[in-house]
């Protein structure tokens, strides 16, 4: 597959990047990207929720009451978790939400996300750009220019591009992302995939 290489003024240039079969054409896996993702949201999960159990609350241990003989139920101290300011039972604790997965599932779903963004004519090419500076209008101006202001657009870079990812980091519905930090949940979440020239070849050499 072929994609016409675009200017930051949104024109033509009359390059052609090739886009790799092997990563941008493969029958999409998805129930591989179902993994991958279910994965990656699991690991943003910050898992440190705690609520206090009967051995964690400050009180007396003092029985509140005889055994027999009230007409009611027996009760232990006032910690019980059956009375008002007692511990939980079975409260959540720490815990890490993450589970692992095989390299080659997760390459799979990135080799997935991809060829599913390129069928559906989602993928465009930029020519390779930088700031001197971070500018959030510069950033706003290109992605007029390509006419991708009113779309989520993920911006796929060589390298880490300080001044471009400052430049984008308040710009509602972009993101930037260097190439070899590709997920499949950036990938379909985006409505544009914006390749800059260099990130082309970095994916054909870090997804080959």
């Amino acid at each position: 597959m072929k994609l016409e290489v675009h200017n930051i003024q949104g024109e033509k240039t009359g390059r052609e990047v090739e886009l790799p079969a092997e990563i941008f054409g493969i029958e999409p896996n998805e129930h591989a990207v179902y993994l991958t993702v279910k994965q990656f949201l699991a690991n943003q999960r910050q898992g440190t929720h705690k609520s206090k159990e009967r051995s964690e609350i400050t009180g007396s241990t003092r029985k509140l009451k005889r055994q027999k003989g009230t007409g009611t139920a027996r009760a232990g101290d006032i910690k019980s978790p059956v009375f008002r300011g007692g511990g939980r039972v079975f409260g959540p604790r720490p815990r890490n939400y993450g589970f692992p997965l095989n390299k080659k599932v997760k390459r799979l779903a990135r080799l997935s996300a991809l060829s599913t963004k390129a069928g559906a004519g989602e993928i465009m090419i930029v020519e390779d750009f930088s700031f001197e500076a971070p500018k959030t209008r510069e950033f706003v101006n290109i992605l007029k220019n390509l006419q991708l202001a009113d779309k989520k657009t993920l911006l796929v870079t060589t390298d880490y591009e300080k001044e471009v990812v400052l430049s984008g980091r308040n710009v509602k519905n972009a993101d930037v992302i260097r190439a070899t930090d590709l997920n499949p949940y950036s990938i379909l979440h985006a409505n544009t995939v914006l390749l800059s020239e260099g990130a082309v070849q970095k994916i054909a050499e870090t997804f080959k």
